[in-house]
């Protein structure tokens, strides 16, 4: 396929870039097993990088934040998410708004690099992804970099970029009111990339509760997808669709269909991968039938687009799996969420799976020079 042909050159030759860009609920939003597969994925192409990806400072929005970087700020913010039916903003992909209405206020954000297995997430190039309207009555900068940073503005696109004279691992944020009549500034993420663009970026974009309805809310996804530019696009949604006594399989099936056609309809070369969720249950006490019900629809999508598909229901053992799970220290006791050993292995799974594929394709036994 068209991602792998780019995939494969990063891995024989060095050069290019693929992107990947992976959504979901709170599986996603804690970013640890994706983080593992970010890792795994940078480490197997000889340690490049593209840079961090897609971020968002999930700590001014009062919910969890990814370990592997470090949010701090100052002023006054609110927040509001898609899976809360009293806000009613205007949502990009990462499915958080942000704003403030202060004259001066400051966001800093560092990541973490991987050292130790040669993971480097640096950047030079920060794209603010922001509402415009009032938000031009906002002046935004970047205060490590004031007068040296280049600065674009994409106003059809909804964003602004920096573009710094070197590589680093954080960037300070200024919001400068310029306007005492003007409301408040939106942020909906940020995108930290290197202008060299070699490697792999692995962007997870989570939001916890999230169903498929939450995310075809977005009025300006297709519009971050034609900047984030997505090579391709994992889809990991379902349980919260599927946590209820009156799941219906025809709904789930047109709501996906739908999410699909958005993404398609930016770049129809967009690989796009859909896993099953993992088996869980209900209110902590049943094990949930309506999984192996989405399972059914994912395959029929999955031959529908020509997508991939990753069977995490079927990994796990199937119906009631999760018990064992928990029993062997690998889930919480809602059955539901995994622990962070959990996510780590189900991250290393996720990985192997990827590169198992990849190496058939070429047949080429990279799995066996590489490990």
């Amino acid at each position: 396929t068209y991602f792998f042909e780019k995939y494969k050159k990063i891995i024989t030759d060095g050069e290019g870039r693929v992107r990947i860009l992976h959504i979901g609920g709170s599986h996603i939003q804690a970013d640890i097993y994706t983080a593992q597969v970010r890792m795994r994925l940078t480490n197997f192409a000889l340690g490049t990088s593209a840079g961090r990806g897609f971020v968002f400072p999930y700590k001014i929005a009062k919910t969890n934040n990814p370990s592997n970087y470090k949010v701090k700020y100052t002023g006054n913010w609110q927040f509001g998410k898609i899976v809360r039916r009293k806000d009613t903003c205007a949502w990009g992909v990462s499915g958080y708004n942000i704003y403030t209405k202060d004259s001066v206020s400051e966001i800093f954000l560092k990541v973490k690099n991987e050292e130790k297995y040669h993971c480097n997430y640096n950047f030079n190039i920060v794209k603010i992804f922001h509402l415009f309207g009032d938000s031009i009555k906002y002046k935004i900068e970047l205060v490590n970099y004031k007068n040296k940073a280049t600065k674009i503005v994409h106003q059809d696109l909804f964003y602004t970029e920096f573009v710094l004279p070197e590589l680093t691992d954080s960037f300070k944020l200024k919001i400068i009111k310029t306007d005492s009549l003007s409301e408040s500034f939106v942020l909906q993420g940020v995108s930290l990339e290197t202008s060299d663009n070699t490697g792999v970026i692995y962007d997870a974009i989570g939001v916890n509760g999230a169903s498929i309805p939450s995310f075809l809310k977005e009025v300006f996804f297709e519009k971050n997808l034609q900047v984030l530019k997505p090579d391709m696009v994992v889809l990991s949604l379902g349980t919260n669709d599927a946590y209820t006594t009156k799941f219906n399989p025809e709904v789930y099936y047109a709501n996906y269909d739908t999410l699909i056609r958005k993404i398609l309809s930016v770049n129809s070369k967009t690989a796009i991968l859909v896993t099953v969720p993992n088996d869980d249950y209900y209110h902590k006490r049943y094990p949930n039938p309506n999984t192996e019900l989405q399972r059914k629809v994912i395959f029929k999508l999955a031959k529908k687009y020509n997508a991939g598909v990753w069977d995490l229901y079927d990994i796990m053992g199937g119906l009631n799996s999760s018990q064992v799970w928990f029993d062997n220290g690998l889930m919480r006791c809602d059955r539901v969420h995994f622990t962070h050993k959990g996510y780590i292995l189900k991250g290393n799974l996720f990985f192997n799976a990827f590169v198992k594929y990849f190496d058939n394709l070429n047949n080429n036994n990279l799995l066996i020079k590489r490990f």
